[in-house]
């Protein structure tokens, strides 16, 4: 899953037999698979790929996948057609598509949860690689200022403007584009970022640039022997570890600006 994900794959479901994996078709090549060397002696991959139609997800994920999740009793996760639980203090509704972001991921729930035991009340917050926008409503209803919601993909930035119009979020920007459009950005006490080890170790410096000092940086999207090469990254822009959460090989890390 890991050498996958450096070659650009998204999201993965383990198999009996082995795993799927899933990347949009513009940025699909076999070749990249052939590549794949596994550091095992007597080993090979072999696969076989096919094409997706677009078709209703939604309807597909109410049969047979998306189910409401609580988080530590605090925050339930659900879509417009799942009951409402009154008795849990924050919901959030997320209309399932193809967007990455229901909260069932390992790498999102660990942000859901340090989004939850920490102070956003009137914090100007930032949501790199927003997805769904699921992270950017939280810290909207746990009090944030403004929120900006930033991702390279267009089916995210309209699935997530969806889905703040179905949490009354109206302080959260989303816009198109990748860490390069930050140059263009106003500081931020808080920031939020989801994504994979290779696109934060390229960019964390200019996540650091426009963050407050004494701000606090959510990091997630990457394994746990992938901490020493974040760690070492965060420590020269000057990051001061305060947190890490781990759920199966998964691993979310806090961090705060000296």
């Amino acid at each position: 899953m890991a050498l996958m994900g450096d070659a650009g794959y998204e999201s993965f479901v383990e198999t009996e037999g082995g795993i799927e994996a899933f990347i949009p078709l513009p940025q699909f090549k076999s070749e990249m698979l052939d590549e794949i060397r596994l550091p095992f002696e007597q080993t090979k991959v072999i696969y076989s790929w096919t094409e997706i139609a677009e078709h209703n997800w939604n309807e597909e994920w109410e049969k047979n996948y998306f189910k409401p999740i609580i988080i530590n009793n605090q925050c339930i996760v659900r879509s417009p057609f799942h009951e409402a639980q009154p008795d849990i203090p924050i919901e959030i509704i997320i209309e399932p598509k193809m967007s990455f972001g229901t909260g069932h991921h390992e790498t999102t729930s660990m942000m859901i949860e340090g989004i939850l035991e920490h102070d956003f009340s009137a914090k100007n917050v930032l949501d790199m690689g927003c997805g769904t926008g699921i992270l950017a409503i939280l810290a909207s209803l746990r009090g944030a200022a403004e929120i900006t919601g930033i991702d390279i993909d267009d089916w995210c930035i309209r699935n997530s403007e969806e889905n703040c119009h179905l949490n009354h979020t109206s302080n959260i920007t989303l816009k198109l584009g990748d860490a390069s459009i930050l140059d263009k950005e106003g500081m931020f006490d808080i920031i939020l970022a989801n994504i994979n080890k290779n696109i934060l170790l390229v960019d964390l410096r200019k996540y650091v640039k426009k963050l407050e000092p004494g701000g606090l940086i959510f990091l997630s999207g990457f394994y746990k022997s992938d901490i020493a090469d974040i760690n070492a990254e965060a420590e020269q822009v000057g990051l001061k570890l305060k947190s890490k959460k781990e759920k199966n090989n998964w691993t979310a890390l806090s961090y705060e600006l000296n």
